[in-house]
């Protein structure tokens, strides 16, 4: 059963003045990355992103039942 709460969220800056939106679950072990248009709201790309990631976590566990 998929626990949001234990979904993790990093926004990293990186060296050549991007950034990279994280969405992670520890117990699964998958994470999903990208980088950060600054042209559209973080919020957006974050919910985005999260939305996906839910999504491919649930497949998962239904495929590993």
């Amino acid at each position: 059963m998929l626990d949001r709460g234990k979904i993790q969220i990093d926004l990293i800056k990186l060296a050549e003045s991007g950034r990279l939106l994280r969405v992670s679950e520890p117990q699964s072990g998958l994470s999903l990355e990208r980088k950060i248009d600054n042209k559209r709201p973080v919020h957006d790309q974050k919910r985005q992103l999260i939305e996906i990631f839910e999504a491919t976590l649930a497949r998962a566990q239904v495929n590993l039942a």
